[in-house]
């Protein structure tokens, strides 16, 4: 059974995770802090904290893996380079995982929550943002993951069960949402920012369906192709 490191360090927050399986049962460690601006000196004593706990040494892992976006520009690019660097090192493959879908995950496992839409605060007034079906521990996309203005999100219908749980920081930008797309959310949670620990999960079911990316093929996503920034007169 493999055993598989997480790291994310796409949004004010750190973490890492680890997850061994065996004929024993599963093992879930992880760390988790809020540490705007100090994602550099926190990440990699997280990673050694989590292998120490769960008494696993770097050569045991059999994959890495890493909250490959949407984010924060920097954050993305120190979560990128300590897992390419580590994947490289060990010679293991690294899979990328969406924060989106972490938090959607997330949403799930505390709620049981079936219907989630994940936002992120993008700044400069816009948001990333995607929807979920999850159910039974599967994820399925019904939005595909876009950055936008708030004011321009529309959801896609779910028939008589039109209830929607909404998590991430972008529902900070709640006073821009849309009347119409309000009305359809049952609740909203601006507080939870994505975690290693949902990225692992998600990373053990991909790397169970065959997913082996080599290290040099994993990129941030930023959604963004191009930010520009404007300096003020």
């Amino acid at each position: 059974m493999p055993i598989l490191l997480a790291l994310d360090a796409s949004s004010s927050a750190c973490s890492a995770a680890l997850l061994q399986r065996d004929d024993a049962g599963e093992r879930l460690v992880s760390r988790f802090a809020l540490t705007p601006r100090e994602h550099t000196r926190r990440l990699l004593p997280m990673i050694d904290e989590v292998l120490a706990e769960a008494g696993v040494t770097a050569a045991e892992l059999d994959g890495i893996a890493y909250g490959r976006g949407p984010g924060s520009f920097t954050g993305l690019r120190i979560a990128a380079g300590t897992a390419q660097g580590l994947a490289y090192g060990l010679g293991l493959p690294l899979l990328g995982v969406s924060t989106l879908e972490a938090l959607a995950l997330a949403a799930h496992r505390r709620h049981g929550v079936e219907h989630v839409v994940t936002a992120m605060d993008a700044r400069m007034g816009e948001i990333y943002v995607a929807a979920w079906r999850c159910r039974d521990g599967a994820i399925e996309a019904l939005l595909a993951e876009a950055v936008m203005p708030p004011e321009h999100l529309r959801l896609p219908p779910l028939g008589e069960d039109d209830g929607w749980y909404a998590i991430g920081s972008g529902w900070s930008l709640w006073e821009a949402i849309p009347a119409e797309v309000q009305a359809r959310l049952g609740r909203h949670d601006a507080e939870s920012e994505p975690a290693a620990e949902e990225m692992v999960l998600l990373a053990a079911r991909d790397y169970a369906q065959g997913a082996r990316p080599a290290a040099h093929e994993s990129q941030p996503i930023y959604l963004r192709d191009q930010v520009a920034w404007q300096k003020g007169k």
